[in-house]
């Protein structure tokens, strides 16, 4: 793998991880509850959740380049149709998700619950409904043990991370060189950036929340991840026509 295409690879992933979901609400919402120090435990978590299905995604595509190169193929072509799926996806949210609004609503709840200590007699708390699983695990006793192991299932409730793995990552892979060598370097490059962004909702989740819910921001971050994997998709698409032309 040439270094061009990492760095190709590390900004897609790098734009893709900023957006909100399950894993970055959890850590925006137990960094809030528990602090940075606790939510460590959780961010350990989700880093081995996604390291399980990012293994069983790897082994998967080495099992069937070694066996049944023909079919890699199709799987690029499905991948491709996947990517571009999201693509539409992504460039069609207008950034209204339930992800965003539930981390507003959680922040809420948080801050009503805390003057509620302060004065209870006084006020009223909201029962608010978690809408997500991320959002219903913060209600979790908050041990060492519970807070990793919150972290591990919430990052293993989305299957959807396998078939975009299994979209994704083909496009990076040289399947005529060493396997393994650019399998360490695409879990590194991909780790690397989630971790970035993990720590970053844990630690300045309200701050960034608010920035991203200002105007549009949200909006054409979601656009620049949908034009990422049409792109990759395209690429995809048209190495696979290579193959059979």
């Amino acid at each position: 793998m040439s270094w061009h295409l990492f760095t190709v690879f590390f900004v897609s992933t790098f734009f893709i991880s900023a957006t909100p979901g399950p894993n970055m609400l959890l850590a925006f919402q137990y960094g809030l509850n528990y602090g940075v120090k606790r939510t460590l435990w959780t961010l350990a978590g989700l880093s081995l959740g996604l390291f399980i299905l990012l293994l069983s995604t790897l082994l998967g595509l080495d099992a069937i380049s070694r066996q049944s190169p023909w079919l890699l193929d199709i799987i690029k072509a499905i991948g491709a149709l996947y990517l571009i799926y999201l693509g539409v996806v992504s460039w069609r949210d207008t950034g209204k998700t339930s992800l965003v609004d539930d981390a507003r609503a959680m922040d809420a709840e948080i801050t009503e619950d805390y003057y509620a200590t302060l004065n209870p007699p006084h006020v009223k708390q909201k029962n608010l409904q978690p809408r997500t699983l991320s959002s219903a695990a913060v209600k979790a006793i908050p041990s060492d043990f519970i807070l990793f192991r919150t972290g591990v299932w919430v990052s293993l409730s989305n299957p959807k991370a396998i078939l975009f793995f299994a979209a994704f990552f083909p496009k990076f892979i040289n399947f005529n060189a060493p396997l393994w060598p650019q399998y360490i370097l695409l879990t590194l490059g991909l780790f690397v950036s989630e971790t970035i962004w993990q720590i970053v909702y844990t630690v300045g989740g309200k701050q960034l929340a608010g920035w991203l819910d200002v105007g549009d921001r949200l909006m054409w971050l979601n656009r620049i991840c949908g034009v990422i994997f049409i792109l990759i998709a395209a690429a995809l698409l048209a190495e696979v026509t290579r193959t059979f032309v």
